[in-house]
């Protein structure tokens, strides 16, 4: 995410990000927030023909998607039911904009099915452009409209390009045929080759085939070039993927990885090692999704991958793309889906290595990129795509095709997506939530039109595919369909969280901290788009910076984490503190968990990738299982509790649950208490207050125990809370009168609650407590396997039985009951029922306040 990273810096603060020599400026905050509600605006009428201008492609066609298929309307009637404006009503006042965007879409799959057999077809660019096997040769296509002559260069003609010229089209497509020799390719697998051109100087120039599919560099000669090369191994040598891709989870809870850091030592580790090593430690923490960052070739180590020269070829330093597919298949073996970090709002300013090479002597329309200001992104020292531009469509839709099939990922994490909306990309916008912010002249619609397409093109070829959007603005309707004219996004990251995180670790003590804001910062999100929740990016502690357990407990973690002997006042406090904060962003934050590899168990230092800077050192671009395999030392509590967070969402699927209530966030307790699904969440923030018999409500009546318990000894605490306790529920107020009840939820049950502790409580069901108690045995069997359920076998049996029997997130019957009982839906205005409802102290809030609040009850701002 280093590239997004310059959305929410100002240029005094982010140093340049030249392409082969740079450092990374360790004052890189985020600067930007989704602040406040989104309130119904004044008109404003969306301006179809922008002063950015834009490339248009055929006659206007009055129509409208009904479905992501190529279905299409013409009816002038149905461009008035755009489904993203009944679920929101105050997007009303940007029909304009929404009616524009879906036109232009559909113009476009109009144009795709006349000229190129439709959006599918189009998207197979990779077998029409670069080196492609014929019966009898190889053929290799290049789109290079302003070069005058053009050949292929390599091993295999001895870098002479006279015998091997090529020809141009009417479109600027540069072809050529060569012949098989003797029954053999004359361009053998794995040999170096070349793009050389002539441009309107008469300068000869070489550069690496735009659709390469591996590129390598010398790695005995100090900043060498990379090559591009001819990848097309014998079927003995093709990997060939044995294992189906797993189903698509309820919620994803990712592990972000980067492969070339993986390993303890200091240096680049392999995608077989990672595989190997890493992916059993992923399954074992009871993730379901790997997130790779790094895969496509970057030239630049230390960019993370985020300048990416060879879009089509993976990262050559970490293997081939055999060994890719070796990963991605093993994950699959272990049920873990794959996304990879996908990179298509910029490319690396590289001329030698990189697509950047291809811009000689090209105008704005026949170029991959846009010329002058409007072309380049100062602070990413990058080159920004020309969205409007046919072959850089091709291009780009084909690399998502190429992807998904070529090495079976699951789905993307679209990186940069704020720079690619706008055309301010984001650069000093401290976005507020006013809609105007989002659909103006300063929107990029080549851009929205760009990820229309690409979503509609990923979920045509694989319905059950995540696709994730980093985006900082939260522009409404990223997260919805296409089909109602949204933008088609899966999931949102949540990056307002990881800031406040690091805000009250690093600027607040202990008093200050505020349930109210923390609450309210975990759950400001839009109603029906779901979230991606994390509690610390990568980019925290990348150059000097500091993870949150580095910041909680800093040097101590040098000499304070053995557990021969007792733990400071600061590692209790870091490793206590590191639980909570990771799992309430977890049950609260959002639809979906994220976590960087590392962070799960407190990985101390920052990470510095080799750089001028350092010496080129490896020292700190590397992760210290050994840390977290010694049994003395403190690092395996905050291990296995981010383990049984994990394992709570399988046995429960809160995650998915569209049931969230906050029914008290005290700031004077320092207590926040919650229900995600059925459970129960209790979390004591209090640096020193053990609360005994503490009162929480609930939805349902009934008997209560422990699911989860952050004091309990496995995880490096005190044992305080009782796991064989049933806690009894009683009524509060009157039935169906919320404002009767206790916290307005009608029913509540007494807890004890010990400083900076999360404890989480399920509903016993007693017909099914009944039958476990009979098969004792079994269940003791089972609860050697589960680090979740703490020693009672009856608690166990209970809680595995309850996990079968709910659907995600609780029957439907129950979700609507406890919706129901907090706000009557047909008494419920518009802006009522836009966003999730929260019960705030004894005052009901809705997330879209209305216009004329001003103040909740307990004193807190609604912004």
């Amino acid at each position: 995410m280093l590239a997004s990273l310059g959305l929410l810096a100002t240029p005094s603060s982010f140093g340049s990000l030249s392409t082969k020599n740079r450092t990374l400026s360790s004052k890189i905050r985020h600067e930007l927030r989704l602040g406040g509600s989104q309130k119904l605006l004044p008109r404003h009428v969306f301006p179809c023909n922008s002063v950015f201008g834009r490339v248009s492609y055929g006659s206007p066609i009055s129509a409208v998607l009904i479905e992501d298929s190529s279905t299409m309307t013409t009816s002038e009637e149905d461009t008035e039911n755009i489904g993203i404006l009944g679920i929101d009503p105050a997007l009303q006042p940007f029909k304009d904009h929404f009616q524009y965007r879906i036109k232009r879409v559909v113009e476009q799959k109009t144009l795709f099915n006349r000229h190129e057999g439709g959006l599918e077809e189009f998207a197979k660019g990779y077998l029409k452009f670069g080196f492609n096997r014929e019966e009898d040769g190889i053929v290799y296509s290049e789109w290079a409209p302003a070069a005058q002559e053009a050949q292929v260069i390599g091993d295999f003609n001895g870098w002479d390009g006279s015998n091997h010229k090529m020809e141009k089209n009417q479109f600027g497509v540069w072809s050529i045929k060569i012949p098989d020799s003797g029954g053999n390719p004359a361009i053998p697998h794995n040999s170096r080759v070349k793009f050389r051109f002539k441009h309107g100087d008469g300068v000869w120039v070489d550069r690496i085939p735009a659709w390469i599919k591996y590129a390598t560099v010398d790695p005995t000669r100090f900043g060498a070039p990379y090559d591009g090369v001819h990848w097309d191994p014998p079927p003995s040598e093709r990997y060939e993927f044995q294992y189906p891709r797993p189903p698509k989870p309820a919620a994803p809870r990712i592990y972000e990885a980067h492969v070339g850091m993986s390993s303890s030592e200091p240096r680049i580790n392999s995608y077989r090692e990672f595989a190997d090593n890493v992916l059993p430690r992923i399954r074992e923490n009871k993730y379901n999704t790997v997130q790779l960052m790094a895969v496509m070739e970057h030239s630049y180590y230390a960019s993370f991958g985020y300048h990416v020269t060879n879009f089509f070829a993976v990262s050559s330093r970490s293997g081939t793309p055999e060994d890719l597919k070796y990963l991605i298949d093993k994950a699959h073996s272990l049920g873990l889906r794959v996304l990879m970090d996908v990179v298509h709002s910029h490319a690396s300013n590289n001329v030698t290595d990189g697509l950047n090479g291809f811009d000689v002597g090209q105008g704005s329309q026949d170029s991959y990129f846009h010329c002058g200001e409007r072309g380049y992104h100062k602070l990413w020292d990058s080159r920004l795509f020309n969205y409007g531009n046919w072959e850089v469509l091709r291009f780009l839709l084909s690399n998502l095709r190429w992807w998904l099939e070529e090495f079976q990922f699951d789905g993307f994490r679209f990186d940069g997506v704020t720079s690619m909306l706008y055309h301010h990309h984001g650069i000093n916008m401290a976005f507020t939530g006013n809609y105007n912010e989002y659909f103006s002249e300063a929107t990029d619609v080549d851009a929205v039109v760009y990820l229309m397409l690409a979503n509609s093109l990923i979920h045509r070829i694989l319905p059950d595919a995540t696709v994730i959007a980093e985006d900082v603005s939260g522009m409404p309707g990223l997260g919805r369909p296409v089909s109602e004219g949204g933008i088609g996004f899966d999931y949102r990251l949540a990056m307002a969280i990881p800031d406040k995180w690091i805000d009250y670790v690093k600027n607040k003590n202990d008093e200050e901290w505020s349930m109210n804001d923390l609450s309210w910062s975990l759950t400001n999100r839009r109603y029906t788009e779901k979230c991606i929740s994390y509690a610390e990016s990568h980019d925290q502690a990348i150059v000097g910076d500091k993870t949150i357990a580095f910041f909680l407990m800093d040097k101590e973690m040098y000499t304070g984490m053995s557990c021969l002997m007792d733990a400071s006042p600061t590692v209790e406090r870091g490793i206590a503190l590191h639980k909570m904060i990771h799992f309430i962003t977890m049950a609260l934050g959002g639809e979906g968990y994220l976590n960087f590899m590392g962070n799960e168990f407190g990985h101390p230092e920052w990470i510095d990738f080799p750089r001028e800077g350092n010496g080129w050192s490896y020292e700190k671009c590397r992760r210290q299982w050994n840390l977290v395999d010694t049994d003395h030392l403190r690092y395996k509590f905050m291990n296995a509790f981010d383990q049984a967070m994990n394992a709570l969402d399988d046995k429960f699927l809160f995650l998915s649950s569209t049931k969230q209530i906050v029914s008290s966030t005290n700031d004077e307790d320092k207590v926040i208490v919650f229900e995600r699904g059925d459970l129960v969440f209790v979390f004591n923030f209090h640096p020193e207050n053990t609360y005994d018999g503490y009162k929480v409500g609930c939805d349902l009546p009934g008997k209560y125990r422990v699911a989860l318990d952050s004091d309990a000894l496995e995880f490096g605490g005190h044992g305080r809370v009782g796991h064989d306790v049933d806690h009894f529920t009683s009524p509060e107020g009157i039935p169906g009168v919320p404002e009767t009840n206790f916290n307005n939820r009608p029913n509540s049950f007494k807890v004890l609650s010990p400083a900076r502790t999360c404890v989480v409580y399920y509903r016993v069901e007693e017909k099914l407590e009944e039958i476990n108690n009979g098969n004792l045995a079994c269940a003791n069997e089972t609860s050697k396997l589960d680090p979740v359920l703490h020693n009672s076998v009856e608690e166990l049996a209970s809680a595995v039985d309850h996990g079968v029997e709910e659907s995600p997130g609780g029957t439907i019957d129950n979700d609507l009951a406890g919706v129901n009982e907090i706000l009557p839906v047909e008494e419920a205005e518009p802006e009522d029922i836009e966003e999730p409802t929260l019960v705030a102290d004894k005052k009901i809030v809705s997330k879209l306040d209305n216009p004329e609040m001003e103040e909740l009850e307990d004193g807190t701002s609604n912004d």
